[in-house]
């Protein structure tokens, strides 16, 4: 298994890049904002990836944050969605965005990506979701047993996070350092990614 790839940008294309690793090139496939934000041919880049291996294929998918990849290995869990329109979907749509719509039911913000129809964007939201209270009951205790609060923007929240692979432990901690109290629930999620990312 790969986990990043970290060397010198030498090609950029619309759909991948090639990482010059100490004289070994590898192609990593990307979503497109991804590939505009990673810097210029020369630059040093580090890049999270998934190694995908099928019958016909093996490729490497890369990421430019841990969030990006585990939204990508969801995806891939629900049944009929492929690399490729995992890859489209990352390429339209934020982790936080993505989290948000899955927990709120929003079948709106899924189907305006290419490609994803209201079948789809349905199943998606159904099996993640299953997926997530899965996790949380058999994740730990403090999950389970946790009093409801009264907020229901930083539940929300929390719950978007957790979707994104975040303990509820991790991000209560996240909470105690940002001021919530006025923010939208999208802005809650962005703010809290920002503090997450850098630990």
């Amino acid at each position: 298994m790969i986990a990043y790839v970290k060397g010198i940008l030498d090609t950029k294309a619309d759909t991948f890049v090639v990482i010059d690793v100490q004289g070994i090139g590898y192609k990593v496939f990307m979503p497109s904002k991804s590939i505009e934000k990673l810097g210029e041919l020369g630059d040093t880049v580090k890049v999270y990836t998934y190694y995908y291996v099928r019958e016909d294929n093996i490729s490497l998918y890369g990421f430019s944050c841990s969030e990006e990849l585990r939204m990508f290995e969801l995806l891939l869990s629900v049944s009929g969605v492929g690399a490729k329109s995992a890859i489209t979907m990352l390429s339209e749509i934020t982790p936080s965005s993505f989290a948000l719509a899955i927990i709120s039911d929003d079948i709106s913000k899924l189907v305006k990506i290419p490609g994803v129809g209201k079948k789809t964007a349905a199943r998606i939201i159904l099996e993640l979701k299953d997926k997530l209270k899965t996790e949380s009951a058999i994740g730990t205790n403090e999950q389970v047993n946790d009093v409801v609060e009264s907020d229901d923007n930083k539940n929300e929240a929390i719950a978007a996070l957790q979707v994104l692979g975040y303990t509820k432990r991790e991000v209560e901690k996240v909470f105690d350092k940002i001021n919530i109290k006025n923010l939208e629930l999208e802005e809650i999620i962005k703010q809290a990614l920002k503090y997450l990312a850098r630990n």
